[in-house]
């Protein structure tokens, strides 16, 4: 359970990619993995080397970083969200692949490549595999990923079929619902789209992606399944002001982020946002949030930081804390 949400700072060209990550406790915080750094995947124990220097959250097992979401060194930006009832994963390793699990594709995808493009041109090199034959049990771990990069480019990265699709979005919008584009039929209920939309031409940078006449139209659900955040997330993501500069796009993120956000109740779902975070392709910030803090904390992957060699883990208090004025 997780919503994922895309601005674009019309002066200064930021690209912003915000999320929330739904889950039963907080697990992942934010972290700095260097280049050549060496990590081993739980499928069949094979050790992997990073090529660049990412920025993200994530937790650090014996062999390996698992990274949620992150920015690298040279503004690619990825997330991992949950997939309900989607995935097809690969259960005989074909020759000549990579071998994931398929909660590794994000960090594998950060630490190896440097745009959507780059991805796009090796994503038929990687499989995602079910546990059959792994050498530790994972179950059917079942996720999807969004993806941008400086150009404004923004994809899904979905494991539905083999090789894994990636699909253009330019609405900048992904819960966990499988079939994207049934996702985006059913907006038709709620928003107009635009001739570039429907026709699959939209130009990249364009911030919005209706006409924005909602006559007539349907009120967005208010529920937190899948479904209804897609609705809600999408339609608010296009009546808010148009953010002119990174400041402006992750505050924008955060409003609408607020919609979406899943409530901390234990007598009613298992999970709850236990964290948002947001990073810019081009400044390379990363801004963090975990769920009872009420301020957010920002961090750069400097050229300096790019150059260290050790993991480093920021430490984000998941405590409230207040402004007293006397």
């Amino acid at each position: 359970m997780c919503t994922s949400i895309f601005q674009i700072g019309q002066e200064d060209g930021a690209h912003v990619l915000s999320r929330t990550m739904d889950w039963p406790q907080l697990g992942a915080h934010p972290v700095f993995v260097p280049r050549n750094y060496g990590w081993h995947s739980v499928y069949d124990d094979k050790r992997y080397v990073t090529k660049y220097a990412t920025l993200g959250s994530g937790h650090q097992h014996a062999k390996r970083i698992d990274m949620s979401d992150g920015v690298n060194e040279f503004g690619l930006a990825v997330q991992k969200l949950t997939f309900t009832n989607g995935s097809q994963l690969v259960e005989t390793p074909g020759e000549n692949k990579i071998h994931l699990a398929p909660f590794e594709l994000s960090f594998f995808l950060l630490s190896n490549y440097r745009s959507v493009k780059d991805i796009e041109d090796h994503i038929e090199e990687i499989e995602l595999m079910a546990d059959k034959y792994s050498l530790m049990k994972y179950g059917h771990s079942e996720l999807h990923f969004a993806a941008c990069d400086p150009t404004g480019r923004i994809v899904v990265i979905e494991p539905v079929t083999t090789p894994i699709e990636i699909i253009e979005n330019p609405l900048g919008i992904l819960t966990n619902s499988n079939h994207f584009d049934r996702q985006i039929d059913k907006l038709n209920k709620y928003l107009d789209f635009t001739p570039d939309f429907v026709n699959g031409t939209v130009p990249l940078n364009t911030p919005r992606v209706t006409t924005g006449n909602v006559s007539g139209k349907s009120i967005p659900p208010g529920s937190y399944s899948p479904g209804s955040r897609f609705i809600r997330a999408a339609y608010l993501k296009e009546r808010i002001d148009i953010p002119q500069n990174e400041n402006e796009a992750v505050d924008n993120c955060w409003h609408l982020l607020d919609s979406v956000n899943v409530p901390k109740s234990k007598e009613h779902q298992p999970t709850y946002s236990v964290y948002r975070a947001a990073v810019c392709c081009e400044s390379r910030n990363y801004y963090y949030q975990p769920y009872h803090a009420k301020s957010v904390a920002k961090i750069q992957l400097t050229d300096d930081l790019i150059k260290s060699n050790e993991v480093k883990f920021f430490k984000v208090a998941d405590q409230i804390t207040f402004n007293e004025l006397n």
